[in-house]
């Protein structure tokens, strides 16, 4: 048989490996759980043969052999898994969520998919030649987020090689209980060509992950690699249900298995050089000191900074467009991807409009594919470059939850503090418009407290045309940016507040104060849309009812600056907070935890949010669901009477 040395002792050092990590977590040294690919090492090994330096892989929970055949690195792998800093993640990352340079792993069956297209892309818009690689298992090739990454891929002939593990069987399930239909079927459908091999016989499948990648280099279209397999250990340590004899046999078949056995001078020469290495680096591991977790006290409380607020003219839909032109402009590395986003539509709130005529090559109009849109973002991001996400209304988020959760904001924890996703995901919320219950939420609540998402959302007072413009030099990690329905037409410089001032702190994204100029009554806290409603309420609280109230209205909702908040309480220890969206559990909530957390002096509060109900298209009926400015000053009066 005819196998490069190489790729023969990659082969059986995976084996080693994988084996060594299950004795290990029989020892109690692997807390957690382990996804071995023992049987399956061929797969990894003939497809990172046919690579290249510059090629970028994304691999799954069960990825360690994939892991090895790409960069070698045993020490790494198996200090990782056992938690130390030594491990290739410092630790953080375990079994299923591994990084090095072109290789990224991790444990959501699927979600990869559209991240692995993001890579393609990039590699596509840069030249060169360098192609994307998506390891996943058959029991992967139901989700949806699959094919919006087949679709993708497909329509943007993205040079991306899918290669499909096909060992029958998910965690317990025979795959042929729960598969309609065909793989070779579904690839069909996108046309995306398929080529075939197994790993039972790695020469020919050597040559056909060649052939598979030669083609997507070459042309610069997805391929489906389709490897047939058997995976001869559990899904996980010890959970096994299948037939022994139905192991038993394919143990017999499994090539590296019989030479084991057959104790060939050669084979047992190498299988114990591959084993020596394999202890030394577990040794090695259990030197090594483990990865220390991270202690988040609360922050002392700081003087806040105050300067004069810029009141920027113009709508704000058009100073946001000439922000992100401004942005595109500044950096090669601004992309503009969303549905409908392109001219002649520009957008269905036409923030996007004339970008596309400007910038040809860099404003994309996407399938409607939420998911997809994002995790491509993500793959774009994760490449270096800087790639802004349009998602249509703010309720179609929950379609691509699992990609800002799971994937754009773990990736630079769980990596090891190494790689970076500067993502900007922008979308408008709210009511107010009639829309109805599907397209009217301010779901943001949602999505703060994610670690390592933030989330900022825009009003009209903000002079968000220089923000956008400095945002790609300035981001690191994934950003939600929230905008109002309501707002896009307002003037920035229009209607403030008379006798009022009106401050902001420092940064990219500052916390505006509204202030009387002498010492306020009430405090009113709200964010984003709710803005308009606050000044109005504020407007009449003064001239109808002689009330003085201060307004806190913060940018960046998370991470959260309560400095803001503690230094207007120490001057009225009064608080109304309004928030559009359904109270619970939201914002407001989580200010006034911080606030007894902290000890803010003797504070009486208020909340007014979103009735928890769908939002009613009918415009009397909607009116009555969310807070405005009349309830806004039925609360302060109230808190003024002692109510």
């Amino acid at each position: 048989m005819n196998i490069p040395a190489s790729c023969l002792r990659q082969a059986i050092t995976i084996r080693l490996v994988e084996e060594r990590l299950l004795e290990l977590y029989a020892l109690g040294e692997v807390h957690g759980t382990v996804h071995t690919c023992v049987g399956q090492e061929w797969s990894g090994v003939a497809v990172c043969a046919a690579l290249r330096k510059g090629d970028t892989i994304f691999s799954n929970h069960r990825g360690h052999g994939h892991f090895l055949s790409w960069c070698d690195d045993v020490e790494g792998l198996i200090g990782e898994i056992l938690g130390r800093s030594s491990g290739v993640c410092g630790g953080w990352g375990g079994s299923q969520h591994l990084a090095v340079a072109g290789f990224f792993s991790n444990g959501i069956v699927g979600g990869m998919g559209p991240v692995s297209a993001g890579a393609a892309m990039a590699h596509k818009l840069r030249g060169g030649g360098d192609i994307a690689v998506l390891f996943i298992g058959d029991g992967g090739m139901n989700q949806g987020v699959v094919f919006e990454t087949f679709n993708a891929a497909s329509r943007f002939d993205l040079p991306l090689l899918i290669v499909c593990e096909i060992n029958g069987i998910a965690q317990s399930t025979a795959i042929d209980t729960v598969l309609a239909g065909s793989l070779a079927g579904r690839a069909a459908s996108f046309d995306i060509d398929i080529v075939e091999g197994d790993t039972w016989h790695p020469e020919a499948l050597l040559a056909s992950a060649q052939r598979a990648v030669t083609q997507v280099r070459s042309r610069s279209r997805p391929v489906l690699l389709c490897v047939h397999t058997f995976r001869l250990n559990p899904h996980s340590k010890g959970d096994d249900l299948r037939p022994r004899a139905l192991l038993d046999d394919y143990r017999q078949r499994d090539l590296l298995c019989q030479w084991f056995a057959a104790a060939d001078g050669d084979i047992h020469t190498l299988r114990e050089s591959c084993r020596m290495r394999v202890e030394r680096a577990v040794q090695n591991a259990l030197a090594a000191p483990m990865a220390c977790g991270i202690e988040t006290p609360f922050p002392a409380r700081a003087d806040v900074i105050w300067r004069p607020a810029v009141s920027p003219g113009g709508s704000l839909v058009t100073r946001l467009r000439n922000g992100w032109e401004k942005a595109l402009s500044g950096d090669s590395r601004v992309l503009f991807l969303g549905e409908d986003v392109a001219d002649p539509y520009g957008g269905a709130f036409k923030v996007s409009k004339g970008l596309s005529s400007r910038f040809p090559e860099r404003v994309y109009n996407m399938p409607i594919s939420e998911a997809a849109m994002v995790g491509l973002g993500v793959g774009l991001a994760l490449s270096g470059l800087r790639p802004v996400i349009e998602i249509m209304f703010g309720d179609f988020l929950t379609l691509a939850f699992d990609q800002l959760c799971n994937h754009a904001a773990k990736f630079h924890d769980m990596y090891g503090g190494r790689f970076h996703v500067p993502l900007v995901v922008r979308t408008p919320m709210g009511g107010r418009r009639g829309y109805g219950p599907t397209h009217s939420q301010s779901l943001e609540k949602h999505f703060l407290g994610i670690p390592g998402l933030q989330v900022a959302a825009i009003h009209h007072r903000l002079d968000c045309e220089a923000m956008l413009s400095r945002l790609p030099g300035w981001i690191q990690h994934p950003l939600l940016l929230i905008e109002n329905k309501t707002a896009y037409g307002l003037d920035g410089a229009a209607g403030v507040l008379e006798g009022f001032v009106y401050q902001e702190t420092g940064g990219l994204f500052p916390t505006l104060r509204i202030h009387p100029g002498l010492q306020p009554d009430v405090l009113i806290f709200g964010y984003g849309g709710m803005l308009v409603e606050i000044e109005a309420a504020m407007d009449r609280l003064f001239v109808d009812h002689d009330v003085l109230c201060a307004a806190i209205v913060p940018t960046m909702l998370h991470p959260f600056d309560m400095d803001p908040v503690f230094e207007a309480l120490r001057e009225t220890h009064r608080m109304v907070i309004v928030e559009e969206g359904a109270g619970f559990a939201g914002l407001g909530a989580e200010v006034v935890a911080m606030i007894h957390e902290r000890g803010v002096g003797p504070v009486r509060i208020k909340r007014l949010s979103g009735i928890a109900l769908a939002i009613p298209a009918a415009v009397s009926a909607e009116a009555t669901h969310l807070p405005d400015a009349r309830a806004i000053v039925g609360a302060v009066l109230a808190m003024m009477h002692g109510r």
